[in-house]
Parts: C-alpha cells; structure tokens; sequence
C-alpha cells in the first residue's frame, strides 16, 4: 500500500485536485489522477477527471461548496478502493498567509484560525480553501493537512518593494505588499533552471496570466519585485478585477455616487476589469472572436494587454535589463493572439516571435534573432503543494 497525497487548489467557484504518490522519489510532476468541480455557484456544475469529459454533477442547491468537496471525497475514496492506496496527507493552496506564515504548514485549529483573520485579504479565495480544510479538520482529524501559501514565494522581497506609502504605523501594523501566485512562480524557479540552466538564473520576468493575472521579476531564481500587492486586486488588470487603480476613483464612487463598501468590493473584485469593460466576457478567447466591429470589446482588450506591457516595462527598469520572459497560467500558455500583442509592445527591447511557434504554443516562442528568448511553460501548482507536502512529513512513503 502506497502514501498519496491529495492536493485541493479551491477557488470561488471550483475545486481542483490531484492525487500524487508520495512512494515515488523524486516525486513525480505529472498526478496518478486529477480532475475538477466547476461551476460550483452557477446552475450546471460540472465534474471533470482524468480521461473523463467534464459533465453534469447534482450539488445541493443549499451548500454547493460542502457538497462539491464530498463528491470528489466519494470519488477519491472510489479510486483508492480499486487501487491499494491510502491518503497520507492532503496539501492545500492557501491564497495568503500574512506577515507569520512564509513556509508550509502543517494545520491544526490555532492556524486555520490565525488564517480565517486574513479572509479580508483575499476574499475570492481564503474562505475556501479554509472551508476544505475546517471539513477534513472536522470529519478526518488524524488526517495531515498541510497549507501552502501563494504568499510565501515572495518573502525575498526587499522591504522596499514591500512598502506601502502610508504612515510608518501602517507598516508596523503589517500593510504591506505580499504578493501572489507563490506557488506558479515557485514552480518557474524550479523548472526553469533544470530547462534553460544558468540563463535562468538571470534577469526573467514571468507572466502568470490567468483570470487572476500577476507579474513577477526574478533574479538569481527569487522574487525581487511583483505587481500583485497587499491584496490579489492590484497590478494587472484581470478578467473581472480591475488591477491596479487610483484609489480616488474608490473615493469617488463611495462619497459621490453613494456606493456601500459591499457595493465598490463586488465591482472591483467581479465587475471590472475585461467583463466590466467589455461587458461581454472575461474570457479573451470570447473577446478576441467578437472584437471586429465591437468598440467596448476593442478597448477591453486594448487596456488588458497595454496594462501588462506597461508592467513588465516597469519591472525591466527595476532588474536593469531583461534576460529571458516566461508566459505561463491558463492565458499565457494557450492564448497566442494575447501574447503576440504583448510581444509587439515588447519590440522596443529586440524582443521578436517566431509566428509559426507563438501558434502552436511552442515551449520557445521567440524568433532566432531576437535579443531576448520568450518561453512558454506549463505551470504545476499542485505538484508545488504536494512536493511541500512529502518534504514537511518525511515518513510519507
């Protein structure tokens, strides 16, 4: 009988996971098994695994979340029992761990409590990823449960990246930039180096370009700069939230359009950025195949990608140069058309695609005389999870 490790990656509105095999060592990139809950809130949820189209899944109307964790808790149990297997440990990614938590965890009542007081922070995902853990907690207490948060990667931050410009108590009291997507960059400087060797180790700048989207700037493999902050609103602009923005237009829409605090948090975290714009979709793909002859969808998309090549121009500044840049996340490795934009933005650094690889989604993307390679890597958040798993409990086996 072999140790898995279940990795839950829950957001909003779906769960994924995957199921490792913590006997393997070095422990394997690609899952035994995965699959995913979507759709968790609309009115077709949706389960899909591995070899398995996604189809419709029955979740009580009343509690969906609860309900979409027990459906893939059947399913696991239902998989093991043909296997031989047991499930040794279940690894979480946990949005934000705040200024105590910088490493793995392992869960007990005072830490899930310590990280349901950093909800405000990220309340598109915190809740859930909590609300998994709080059932496991309750229903399998003996059962390990490691949190992994896509804070920690950017510790490495100088506190000057880290700062925001409020009043010095403000810092002490822990306002800060924390940054975001920890573990899709952690996986960069992981597989990056074993792919491209010492080039890594330079001057990059990884796009994770999903619904939520950030940039980060790495050097010597670490986080140096980031344009997500205190929460997962600022930087780029997202598929529903709107990235980094004045806050006097928040002012605004509080004290003269007469919006409540829950009122500007729904448009800012689900009304903006390319559905509030467009008000078509958050979803290039939809976009792009409607933007001729549609100005609001033209100008949605127009923002997005200028937005992002406004930010890597500014990272560029802060690492003094620019030595390799990695697409990666949902966007970032399927999307060409948004990356040949970005790209063609990027063409004052001697930056330039090979059309034919940009569309097939090639691993390198840049032509043969451009000065800087472009990559496109494949980002594993649940390996990340469950590799932090196997090292914080090493009688997995």
């Amino acid at each position: 009988m072999s140790d898995l490790v279940l990795v839950l990656n829950c957001g909003s509105s779906s769960i994924k996971f995957a199921l490792f095999d913590a006997g393997i060592r070095p422990l394997p990139r690609t899952p035994l098994w995965n699959g995913k809950v979507d759709g968790i809130t609309g009115a077709a949820p949706t389960f899909g695994e591995t070899g398995v189209a996604p189809g419709p899944v029955a979740l009580d109307a009343a509690h969906p979340y609860r309900a979409a964790l027990e459906h893939i808790r059947a399913r696991v149990l239902a998989r093991l029992a043909l296997g031989g297997h047991r499930i040794a440990a279940v690894a979480h990614r946990v949005v934000h761990g705040g200024a105590k938590y910088f490493d793995p965890v392992r869960v007990d009542a005072q830490v899930l409590d310590d990280l349901r007081g950093l909800i405000p922070l990220a309340p598109l995902h915190q809740p859930f990823a909590l609300e998994a853990i709080a059932a496991l907690l309750e229903t399998a207490p003996g059962l390990a449960q490691v949190a992994c948060f896509d804070t920690a990667f950017h510790h490495t931050l100088p506190d000057v990246e880290k700062m925001l410009p409020l009043s010095w108590d403000a810092w002490e009291r822990g306002l800060r930039r924390y940054g975001f997507h920890g573990l899709s960059y952690e996986f960069m400087s992981i597989t990056l180096p074993e792919r491209h060797g010492d080039a890594a180790r330079g001057r990059t700048i990884v796009a994770h370009l999903g619904s939520g989207a950030s940039l980060c700037a790495m050097q010597g493999l670490q986080s140096v700069a980031t344009t997500m902050g205190f929460s997962a609103l600022d930087g780029l602009m997202m598929g529903t939230r709107c990235g980094a923005l004045d806050p006097g237009a928040v002012l605004y829409l509080m004290e003269i359009e007469k919006l409540s605090l829950e009122e500007v948090g729904h448009l800012l975290y689900h009304g903006s950025g390319l559905l509030g714009l467009s008000g078509v979709s958050s979803d290039p793909r939809v976009l792009l195949a409607q933007e001729a002859g549609n100005a609001r969808i033209a100008a949605a998309l127009a923002l997005y990608v200028r937005r992002i090549v406004r930010e890597i121009g500014a990272l560029v500044a802060v690492l003094g140069g620019l030595d390799m840049l990695v697409f990666t996340a949902g966007i970032g490795e399927h999307n060409a058309a948004i990356r040949e934009r970005v790209c063609a933005g990027l063409a004052y650094l001697g930056l330039a695609l090979d059309g034919e690889a940009n569309a097939q989604n090639a691993d390198r993307i840049s032509s043969a005389v451009s000065r800087i390679p472009v990559q496109v890597e494949r980002t594993n958040e649940e390996w990340v999870a469950a590799w932090h798993a196997c090292r914080l409990l090493p009688g997995l086996a």
